[in-house]
């Protein structure tokens, strides 16, 4: 038996499509190249964009003539978007070819629901909450040296667009001895960077008895033997602590990077948004880190047409986003969320007006980026190496400790080593540059 996994979203939910992968080639499935030569075909959605779900449901679409020709074939949706009560009513009532469904808390029981399905019943298990973290689901990692490691499940906060709350859940977090123990065992199988996965990595362990800190598991990782980076995601900016800071400071393998959505920077569509921070709280922030951490590497999230966004609450984004200057942001369009309190706002930003916003700030960030990048012209920087690149097979790809790409000639021994790389290029999105030595391998 095949299987051919689709992922959409966040890196939750690739992580997620790495359980059931690995649950799948537990149960002796093999990966399918391409649709066609699966016998289960399972899409791992997104909700929170409407364009993610507009993909599934055209692919599922498509599946129907060829589920009728092979009654056998089993077509399975998972993730975020079925935790949302009427996609899921609606994958139920239109979309008959879909044999299996279940959500973002119950992954865990698929080969449960495969065995059910076999035996000719179609599926639909979505549990609306979250129970205890499950423990010991089998992985299959894409990536031999990257491992992705979830230290909590879930949301406590409540901004105004967002439907993570209802599609994972509140905030669920892991045993610090569980985590410690799976870096360690990931790092004993080859791996040598972490990321640790949460929707608000800062606020782990407050839900757990003592309360520990975020601060305090990144300390407690950095003493894992054989590990040589950790990274983590996603940092809420109003619960970003000074322990935390000292940490990026002073951690020796915790990198100098932090993911830190924005989203606006006007104060009032932070308030209609309820982040529970100003514009200048933010900038604030940006001072202390950078005082800090003086080579750390921000990036950020950026909503557009926010409702009610007006033109001049809009400058008023460009003008953090100048002033800031990340080095990459993601930047998105508003898309109303059912569920959510912005879907029912007054002030809906017409179409034309994101356009013209979305397209003013992608050329605003590209000029920080290739900013941010040119200073690192003609300096030497620490890469782990990833493998062959995916542009130019002839070159290596790997990314420095602030997250960047970085592409150079090089034998393909190289990979999962530490190299020093000399930048000759920049661009706004990637380095180019050339070996200058070996850092420390695998044996080291």
């Amino acid at each position: 038996m095949k299987y051919h996994l689709t992922t959409l979203g966040c890196q939750m939910n690739v992580h997620d499509s790495e359980k059931i992968a690995g649950i799948l080639e537990a149960l002796g499935y093999r990966r399918a190249e391409s649709e066609d030569d699966a016998d289960l075909i399972l899409f791992n959605t997104c909700s929170v964009r409407e364009n993610p779900e507009r993909k599934v449901l055209g692919r599922l679409s498509a599946l129907r003539t060829r589920k009728r020709a092979n009654p056998g074939l089993i077509v399975g949706v998972c993730g975020c978007m079925v935790q949302v009560p009427a996609h899921r009513s609606r994958l139920e009532e239109d979309y008959p070819q879909v044999d299996l469904v279940f959500g973002t808390h119950n992954l865990h029981e698929l080969p449960a629901y495969l065995e059910r399905v076999r035996q000719g019943e179609r599926v639909i298990e979505v549990w609306d909450e979250g129970r205890e973290p499950v423990e010991g689901v089998p992985v299959r990692r894409t990536d031999p040296f990257h491992a992705w490691v979830d230290i909590t499940y879930g949301c406590d906060n409540a901004c105004a667009y967002c439907i993570v709350p209802t599609t994972r859940g509140r905030c669920r977090s892991r045993q610090p001895e569980r985590i410690v123990a799976e870096v360690e065992r990931v790092v004993g199988e080859g791996v040598r960077e972490v990321t640790l996965l949460g929707q608000n990595v800062n606020a782990y362990g407050k839900d757990l008895e003592g309360a520990p800190d975020f601060a305090g598991l990144l300390w407690r990782i950095n003493e894992v033997e054989g590990l040589w980076r950790i990274r983590f995601t996603t940092s809420h900016p109003k619960d970003v602590s000074d322990r935390l800071i000292d940490a990026l400071a002073e951690a020796e393998k915790v990198c100098e990077h932090l993911h830190l959505p924005l989203q606006s920077g006007s104060t009032a569509v932070l308030r209609r948004m309820n982040r529970g921070y100003s514009a200048e709280d933010y900038l604030r922030l940006v001072d202390r880190l950078r005082d800090r951490v003086p080579e750390i590497a921000l990036t950020t999230d950026l909503i557009v047409g926010f409702p009610g966004e007006t033109e001049e609450e809009f400058r008023e984004t460009l003008e953090v986003v100048g002033s800031v200057k990340f080095d990459a942001a993601f930047t998105f369009v508003y898309s109303p969320r059912p569920g959510t309190p912005a879907a029912a706002l007054p002030g809906q930003v017409g179409a034309e007006a994101k356009r013209d916003r979305i397209a003013r700030l992608i050329a605003l960030q590209e000029q920080c980026s290739a900013e941010r990048n040119r200073q690192l012209a003609g300096r030497r920087v620490e890469v782990l190496v990833e493998g062959a690149s995916k542009t130019d097979p002839a070159r290596l790809a790997g990314r420095t400790r602030t997250n960047k790409l970085v592409h150079f000639p090089g034998p393909p021994e190289l990979a999962g080593t530490l190299v020093q790389v000399q930048v000759d290029e920049t661009h706004p999105w990637t380095l180019y540059g050339r070996l200058i030595g070996q850092e420390r391998s695998d044996g080291d």
